[in-house]
């Protein structure tokens, strides 16, 4: 966990609505572009999709089952086809990470505490595995499914895109790709896991947790 980084805050801002992928990808980047130039404080910004895929820079083309389904982006964040829509709760980091010794596997680690932290304040026990991007979850016969996904950039030690965690989105949508390449674990959600909580209950549990595990203070906007 990150300590004395300063008094400077993160702004946090929760999307009403849908937002459309092309304009929170052009958001992002221009955002990024004035961090690195002073202009515009760090932000952390949770949003909702319609449906769709994003391909990451790794993605291989096999794994888009049905191209039809949805609209398709191809993106800069590392990482293969995974999908976005309704219920899936989006989070946004556009960080510096000068403030975090430069550091991009130590902040990819912190995301996945983030989202572990965040699954256990619910009682859901989520857990990385080795090869396997995304944090998972055991069901009780045994079998392993991904409950969060996580993709990032990083230009000039700032990063962007960052981590969606399923909350209740409509899983069938999945099987139009093999998820992050992986086609012998399935998805899962807060929801098919017995918990029906809301958008805005895991929103509050998000940002505690951000605050504890990157050691920032953060400012609605």
């Amino acid at each position: 966990m990150a300590e004395n980084l300063g008094t400077k805050l993160i702004e946090w801002r929760t999307e009403p609505g849908l937002t459309a992928y092309a304009d929170a990808h052009a958001f992002m980047e221009t955002r990024a572009a004035d961090i690195r130039a002073g202009l515009a404080p760090e932000r952390i910004w949770l949003v909702e999709h319609p449906p769709l895929y994003t391909a990451g820079t790794s993605a291989d083309a096999a794994d888009l089952i049905d191209a039809e389904r949805f609209p398709v982006f191809q993106t800069g964040r590392g990482g293969q086809y995974t999908y976005h829509g309704p219920g899936q709760r989006v989070v946004y980091a556009m960080l510096d990470l000068k403030l975090r010794a430069s550091d991009v596997r130590a902040y990819v680690r912190d995301l996945e505490e983030w989202m572990i932290l965040t699954l256990g304040r619910f009682g859901v026990s989520g857990e990385r595995r080795e090869g396997r991007v995304g944090i998972w979850v055991v069901r009780a016969d045994g079998q392993e499914d991904k409950i969060g996904a996580i993709g990032v950039r990083v230009r000039k030690w700032v990063s962007f895109h960052g981590m969606a965690l399923n909350v209740n989105p409509d899983l069938g949508h999945f099987s139009g790709i093999v998820p992050c390449g992986i086609s012998e674990h399935g998805v899962t959600s807060l929801h098919d896991l017995g918990l029906t909580v809301t958008l805005a209950e895991v929103d509050q549990v998000l940002r505690e947790v951000f605050e504890e595990v990157f050691g920032r203070k953060t400012v609605e906007v």
